[in-house]
């Protein structure tokens, strides 16, 4: 094994998971909407690419849940439920509890040198009161506390949970904390993280995800259910 420090080859990317990273994007932001139909000749030209990557970067998607397939008409963008999202949350809770104990257990100071940018990112977007800007740094926070457990397998479980979150933000507009009361619960949990306070910070995390979903459960009952919203 190499020694720490030594410079050792830069692993490169294949074709097929810049383009996979490419749609994924797509589908955060809404380029690409629930519901769509990808079609191959008209992504392989906007992309410049040709068709063999973008068939499995296309997979790839398939496989994470964010694209489906119908049996001889293609792949769509999936659409979510209100009861998808429940799901996204709970999964989300397994891996960033998983993530926090690992975090406790590990370089703590690393962790708070990380998530401290990172909460300064969302009173800058609590102060803006833009609800992309706030969602974007919310999602940012989340997938540096699980980067910060050092875990592989976790980033790449999260990164999937939380594209599935961008996408549902529709479901969730109306049930969205205010700016105020996201900024405290991120602040909890830094702070807790910092005072080495574990029992705490799980109490947050779960709290942070059991609230979300009481608040798309509570909304599902009223008239915005009818609407998809």
């Amino acid at each position: 094994m190499p020694s720490p420090g030594q410079l050792r080859p830069v692993p490169r990317r294949s074709t097929a998971e810049l383009i996979a990273d490419q749609l994924r994007s797509a589908i955060m932001y809404g380029s690409l909407a629930p519901g769509d139909q990808l079609g191959e000749s008209e992504l392989a030209g906007q992309l410049g690419v040709s068709r063999g990557p973008l068939r499995e970067a296309m997979q790839r998607l398939v496989q994470e849940g964010l694209l489906r397939s119908e049996r001889h008409r293609g792949l769509f963008v999936r659409e979510l439920a209100p009861a998808d999202v429940r799901d996204i949350y709970v999964a989300r809770l397994a891996v960033e509890r998983t993530a926090c104990e690992l975090i406790m257990r590990g370089n703590r100071g690393e962790a708070v040198a990380r998530l401290t940018p990172a909460v300064d990112r969302l009173v800058a977007a609590a102060a803006s009161r833009d609800r992309n800007a706030m969602s974007d740094a919310d999602q940012a926070f989340h997938q540096t506390l699980v980067s910060c457990a050092g875990n592989g397998r976790l980033e790449r479980m999260a990164q999937t949970l939380l594209v599935e979150t961008r996408m549902c933000l529709t479901v969730m507009q109306d049930v969205y904390p205010e700016p105020e009361e996201l900024l405290d619960e991120h602040r909890r949990i830094l702070d807790a993280i910092v005072y080495g306070a574990e029992g705490e910070l799980m109490r947050l995390i779960e709290t942070h995800m059991t609230d979300t979903v009481d608040r798309i459960n509570n909304g599902a009952r009223g008239p915005e259910a009818d609407s998809g919203a």
